[in-house]
C-alpha cells in the first residue's frame, strides 16, 4: 500500500534520479576529473592557475531549464576544448566515452575564468515529465522535485569518498527579469569563492562565507516539512 501511494504521488522521482545520476555517472567520472585537469594544466600552465577550480562544476537550475549549448544560454560563456576522455566498457557498450568540456567565462570586468562546467542532465527528465500528460507534473511539482533532487544529490556526494573535492554543485533560481548574463555571473561567483578558498588555505585563514548562492539550508526552508513533494497538481503551465 505504501509503495502504491508513493508511486501515485511521484515521491521517489527526484530521489531515484539523484541516485541514478551518482551511480551511473558521477561516481565514474568525478574520481578522474582532477587527473584530466592536471594533464590539461601541464600543457597549458597559464590557464588553470587555481587548483581549487580543478573540479566539475554542476549546474542545477531549479527551473529545470537546461540548454544543450551553454554558449546559447549565455554569450559570456565560450567553449575552449574537451578534457581527456575516459573510455570504459559499460552495460554492454564497449568503449563508452565519458568526457567534460572546458569553458571560459567572462565577468563584468572582461576577465576570463576557466572551468569544466555542465548541467545536471537528470533535470532534463524532470522538465520533460512536466510536459508529458502521462507524468502530469505541474510547475510547482517540478520545482519541488528539483529541490529534492539537489538536496538528495548533495547528501550522496557529501558521503562519497571517491568524489570528494572533485565537484561543485551550483544550484540557482533564474532571475525573474530577462538577464542575458545571469548564468555567467553565477558561475563566476563560485569560481571567485574557490579562489578565495585557495588563498585562505595558503595563508592559513578562514575562507569567506557564501553570501548570494543557494545552499541546502535555503532549500530546506523552501521544501515541505515532510521533505517530500506535495501531491501532484494538474493546473496549467
Amino acid at each position: 500500500e505504501m509503495s502504491e501511494m508513493s508511486e501515485r504521488s511521484k515521491q521517489n522521482v527526484a530521489h531515484g534520479l539523484a541516485w541514478s545520476y551518482y551511480i551511473g555517472y558521477l561516481k565514474i567520472v568525478l574520481p578522474r576529473v582532477k587527473k584530466s585537469m592536471e594533464e590539461f594544466s601541464r600543457a597549458n600552465p597559464n590557464v588553470l592557475v587555481c587548483r581549487k577550480t580543478w573540479k566539475l562544476h554542476i549546474l542545477v537550475p531549479l527551473s529545470c531549464d537546461v540548454y544543450d549549448d551553454l554558449e546559447k544560454a549565455d554569450s559570456n560563456i565560450q567553449y575552449v576544448t574537451d578534457l581527456t576522455e575516459t573510455t570504459l566498457a559499460r552495460a554492454g557498450t564497449k568503449k563508452r566515452v565519458y568526457k567534460h568540456s572546458l569553458y571560459t567565462v567572462r565577468d563584468e570586468e572582461n576577465q576570463l575564468w576557466h572551468c569544466a562546467v555542465e548541467y545536471a542532465t537528470p533535470l532534463q527528465s524532470l522538465y520533460a515529465m512536466s510536459q508529458d500528460e502521462c507524468a502530469a507534473f505541474s510547475r510547482e511539482e517540478r520545482l519541488e522535485q528539483a529541490k529534492l533532487f539537489y538536496r538528495t544529490l548533495e547528501e550522496i556526494l557529501k558521503g562519497s569518498k571517491e568524489c570528494a573535492d572533485a565537484y561543485r554543485l551550483i544550484a540557482y533560481e533564474e532571475a525573474e527579469e530577462a538577464d542575458t548574463h545571469f548564468l555567467s555571473r553565477e558561475i563566476v561567483w563560485h569560481l571567485r569563492q574557490e579562489h578565495h578558498e585557495e588563498i585562505a588555505v595558503l595563508e592559513g585563514s578562514c575562507p569567506p562565507s557564501p553570501s548570494t548562492a543557494l545552499d541546502s539550508a535555503e532549500l530546506n526552508l523552501q521544501i515541505s516539512v515532510s521533505d517530500l513533494p506535495q501531491p501532484l497538481r494538474t493546473d496549467g503551465f
